[in-house]
């Protein structure tokens, strides 16, 4: 029997994730209709939504390399093969994300969301319907009911329905109507603004494999490269920071606190008047569970699990949803009956893995890279993985360079720090006491060097006195 999938499409931010998972149900054999509520976005003159760059790495690569995309899409990327860190002194210093030759990408999401959409279109048995508004929908029938922008509706049925259409989901409404169905939002307190730093004399004006950070404990400034040669700058604080600031020479006099770098490769006048072009942008996390109703309709990418940005793993994680929904379409041979409540059991706890994860990051990337235990801690982890690479695995490591599944990684996390934290405490014990002994044992020969010390000292001592007295009249 010929099965036709619609997969309804809304928020910009999740059309990657939805024109992905159609090549993915199109490899398939599936008739697959894509419907986004906004016009194409490769014939826009102006494109509206987030700008925030996209960090791609393992997990969304593997996606993509599944559908004959990885290649196409690096060429357009650009690699970050460390965290630049920028004090307020003006030091830059490197935190590698993990060995040598591991990197995450810079990615340009208008151009990734054009590449995909243009690629789903390839395949024959695929239909791309933009300005589709959805309506309603059956989860009975699998009815489904948009509006388009000439006032006319169109009615559908769909045999599966997949709801890609972000975090605001119109899909997901039908699933707050039906009883046992988890679901929260939480805001953080925490806004973002992006500005741009332009060219200096036709080059980047800072070192293009790094994603920037300016960590001021409480707030963060980042910036990630483009192919044009100019930085996205993404500001993030407190709302009630953002709303202190209500004149230019405030922009500049709070620069000049905390970024006074920025301020001549951005340029005076440009910050006075892009801080202000648009008020800061709210960001939100979403959990849910289940992630289908029966076998018409299964949610994934920022439908199911909206994520703060500061894992970088939004959009990788909707990209696994799509490779991970895949690999059960070939275990249960394509029964959706079987595949989507065990793609709920499968998924469910990674992506709200993920989620909490994203929360902790922001606190250590604008907080703990600036202190010292935790830039100990990363090099004793990354000693420890390099000798016992099987044994011992770095968080960022497992999240951004492997598929370990997001709530193993934690719990293997959890897990390390433990062991670590233990054995430093050991060994620190066993200094103290082996000095102990040491000076215990040897206490004649330790008084021996005492007496010269203490005369050495004396005659130092003699020797400042005088130049001390000269500094003090």
């Amino acid at each position: 029997m010929e099965t036709e999938t619609k997969i309804t499409l809304k928020n910009q931010s999740d059309v990657v994730v939805g024109a992905l998972n159609a090549c993915f149900f199109a490899k398939r054999g599936f008739n697959v209709h894509v419907f986004e509520s906004r016009e194409d976005i490769r014939k826009a003159k102006i494109v509206k939504g987030r700008s925030i760059n996209l960090a791609l790495s393992h997990r969304g690569r593997q996606a993509l390399k599944h559908v004959g995309m990885e290649d196409k899409i690096i060429s357009k990327g650009i690699p970050m093969h460390a965290r630049m860190i920028h004090s307020l002194s003006g030091k830059q210093s490197p935190i590698p994300y993990g060995r040598k030759g591991q990197y995450i990408l810079s990615v340009d999401r208008a151009n990734l969301n054009k590449e995909l959409l243009s690629d789903a279109e390839t395949y024959p048995n695929t239909t791309l319907n933009f300005e589709h508004k959805l309506q309603d929908w059956s989860a009975d029938t699998g009815l489904m009911t948009f509006s388009r922008s000439d006032g006319s509706k169109d009615q559908i049925h769909a045999d599966l329905i997949v709801g890609c259409d972000g975090a605001f989901s119109a899909t997901r409404k039908q699933f707050l109507r039906r009883s046992r169905f988890n679901y929260s939002q939480t805001y953080i307190p925490h806004g973002y603004m992006e500005l741009t730093m332009p060219p200096v004399n036709g080059e980047f004006a800072m070192k293009p494999n790094y994603l920037h950070i300016w960590p001021r404990n409480t707030f963060m400034m980042i910036a990630l490269p483009n192919l044009d040669k100019t930085f996205t700058c993404t500001l993030f604080m407190p709302f009630e920071d953002f709303e202190k600031i209500t004149t230019g020479d405030e922009v500049i006099q709070f620069f000049q606190s905390y970024f006074p770098d920025m301020i001549p490769l951005i340029g005076v006048e440009a910050l006075k008047k892009d801080y202000f072009r648009l008020p800061a942008q709210a960001m939100v996390s979403v959990k849910c569970s289940p992630y289908h109703i029966g076998d018409k309709c299964v949610l994934m990418g920022d439908a199911a699990h909206a994520v703060v940005p500061f894992y970088g793993q939004g959009m990788n994680a909707g990209f696994e949803d799509c490779i991970v929904f895949d690999e059960l379409m070939e275990q249960f041979n394509e029964d959706f009956r079987a595949v989507l409540p065990e793609y709920t059991r499968v998924r469910v706890p990674d992506d709200h893995a993920i989620a909490d994860l994203a929360m902790y990051n922001y606190v250590e990337m604008r907080a703990h890279v600036n202190s010292k235990w935790f830039l100990f801690r990363k090099h004793v982890d990354n000693v420890l993985h390099f000798f016992l690479p099987k044994t011992i695995i770095p968080l960022y490591t497992m999240v951004t360079f492997t598929r370990i599944p997001y709530h193993h990684a934690v719990e293997r996390w959890h897990w390390q720090n433990k062991v670590i934290n233990y054995g430093l405490l050991l060994s620190a014990v066993g200094a103290v006491l082996g000095g102990s002994y040491l000076l215990t044992k040897h206490s004649q020969q330790v008084n021996k060097l005492a007496v010269p010390a203490e005369k050495m000292w004396t005659r130092l001592v003699s020797f400042r006195i005088p130049g001390m007295m000269t500094t003090q009249m």
